[in-house]
């Protein structure tokens, strides 16, 4: 099995590129993690692990920025159904348009938007950063074996507000409850940085691989 996380110039690719060979390990398996630049390598994948820091536009514009790579992932998300993990601005990417920095295109993979997370309590700061603990919404492959205390690791100041709840895998709260992790068919994204969410980000790192 090849894991592939594609580098477009966005995301931390180091981190999480050792959290993934530290899940692949854990399973035992013979699993190849490579971290890619070039669009044409996503067809050698079985999996995408998709990273983004930063804003919405900057990511947006450095994945568009490279030739090719919007139909190859479209053909391997949309067309061959193989499984795809954002995280971060990663899966923010996944909805139909963020607001931030006047706004840009997203994938449009999953109906939404990315808006600002709206903040009244004077002792509540952006960006969201620290400790939160998770809500799950139903049952899902990638929330299992689980400690029972979900806490992940965030750093955001936007959020994805799906059109449709049905879409809404994990929420926690801030000011309000918002979203932290989006599923749909084979797509699925968090929120929060699992390779900065010790043993509970690495269990979901290895239940990635195993989905």
């Amino acid at each position: 099995m090849i894991i592939s996380i594609f580098d477009y110039g966005s995301g931390n690719i180091k981190s999480v590129s050792k959290a993934v060979e530290s899940a692949a390990n854990n399973l035992q398996k013979n699993i190849s993690v490579k971290v890619i630049h070039d669009p044409k390598k996503i067809k050698e994948a079985d999996k995408i692990i998709l990273p983004g820091q930063g804003s919405f536009k900057q990511c947006a514009q450095h994945l568009r920025g490279i030739p090719g790579v919007i139909d190859e992932l479209n053909d391997f998300v949309l067309d061959k159904k193989k499984n795809i993990f954002g995280i971060c601005v990663g899966m923010q990417l996944f909805a139909d348009f963020g607001e931030e920095d006047g706004g840009s295109k997203g994938l449009g993979w999953i109906q939404g938007e990315v808006k600002k997370i709206k903040i009244i309590n004077p002792e509540l700061k952006l960006p969201h950063m620290g400790w939160n603990e998770i809500i799950l919404k139903e049952t899902n492959p990638l929330f299992q074996n689980l400690s029972e205390d979900k806490h992940f690791y965030f750093v955001h100041s936007y959020e994805f507000i799906a059109q449709d709840q049905i879409n809404v895998a994990a929420s926690t709260f801030y000011q309000d409850e918002i979203t932290v992790a989006i599923f749909k068919d084979n797509i699925f994204g968090t929120q929060f940085h699992p390779e900065k969410s010790q043993k509970n980000g690495i269990q979901i790192l290895e239940n990635f691989i195993s989905w």
